[in-house]
């Protein structure tokens, strides 16, 4: 099907979207914390970003039920319209282990406000998943999906599968598949798809640290876990590459490809213990869902923290500028 053919259902928008962490109570059942919850997503929606991703990898998605999913949809749609901004877009990671469950969980992500579905491949049965299995998983979720479907590429929790840029350029053709999440780290699939996808097709990073040779070749911006601490240096950097100030960007490129080698190594429970210590919230929000273990290492933890650190006084900056 020719590009300028094609219905496509809604455009992913470019800029920084955050996979928002999910806060957990310190009783037996690890239920959500909806205090320090609401107090998170506030923080996020205040500080300028372009969406919030729901029960991603960095929110815990495997350890949540549907329930919990929209339940955070819900609480988001509405402290945005409280915080005066209705419009942030707002993506849910819909997954499971067969398309009949994720096409469900695009329905109940419609229903509770969400404006795009995330979707990860199932790899339960991954010596059965080949490349035509792939696309063919897309295709049925985003027939049947209410809203727009984002290709989650992470092979690193999908038992290596790995969506490569062939399957992707395909799945372009799609009208209700918007674009893809690179997590793979692939930066040499970003030229090879948005110069043979349909159009139009949003790549975006996994991660901030290669945003802007990403951008270059056509990437739209980054879904980075960093921005839950340092959201508006993330926005910084990215609306410095969209104006060309390649050398101011380059400089702050440098700074937040440093810190995001904390969150990178330190993984979600060391991402949830540094921004919890940095953001003030209590010390039982660094936990995730068990098994997950807490990140109690103190000599990680101070490395986590002069490596993370070393984007604070930029945030501060922003911040005051802000205000």
């Amino acid at each position: 099907m020719a590009s300028n053919q094609i219905n496509r259902n809604k455009f992913f928008p470019g800029g920084i979207h955050v996979p928002c962490l999910t806060f957990f109570q310190n009783n037996p059942r690890q239920d959500i914390d909806w205090d320090v919850q609401e107090k998170h997503l506030s923080f996020l929606i205040q500080s300028g970003l372009h969406g919030i991703v729901l029960a991603g990898s960095n929110g815990e998605a495997v350890t949540l039920s549907t329930v919990e999913k929209t339940s955070l949809v819900q609480l988001t749609r509405k402290l945005a319209a409280r915080l005066n901004r209705p419009d942030v877009t707002i993506t849910l990671g819909c997954g499971g282990q067969s398309t009949h469950h994720v096409i469900d969980e695009t329905i109940a992500a419609q229903q509770a406000g969400a404006d795009f579905a995330m979707v990860l491949v199932p790899s339960y049965y991954h010596f059965a998943m080949d490349s035509a299995a792939i696309v063919s998983f897309f295709e049925e979720v985003a027939d049947h999906s209410p809203i727009p479907v984002m290709v989650y590429n992470y092979p690193g929790v999908a038992a290596g599968l790995d969506v490569d840029s062939d399957m992707l350029v395909k799945l372009s053709a799609h009208p209700n598949i918007s674009g893809a999440k690179l997590t793979c780290g692939g930066i040499g699939k970003v030229p090879r798809v948005t110069a043979n996808a349909a159009s139009p097709f949003s790549v975006l990073g996994g991660q901030i640290d290669w945003m802007g040779p990403a951008m270059a070749v056509g990437a739209v911006g980054a879904i980075t876990g960093m921005a839950n601490l340092y959201p508006r240096a993330c926005v910084e950097l990215y609306d410095l590459y969209k104006a060309g100030k390649v050398q101011e960007a380059t400089e702050l490129q440098l700074k937040a490809a440093t810190s995001e080698w904390a969150f990178a190594k330190g993984g979600i429970n060391g991402s949830k213990w540094v921004v919890a210590k940095l953001l003030g919230y209590p010390d039982d929000s660094a936990a995730c869902r068990r098994p997950y273990p807490l990140f109690a290492d103190t000599a990680k933890q101070e490395w986590m923290l002069e490596l993370a650190g070393k984007l604070k006084p930029v945030e501060e900056v922003l911040l005051t500028r802000s205000t």
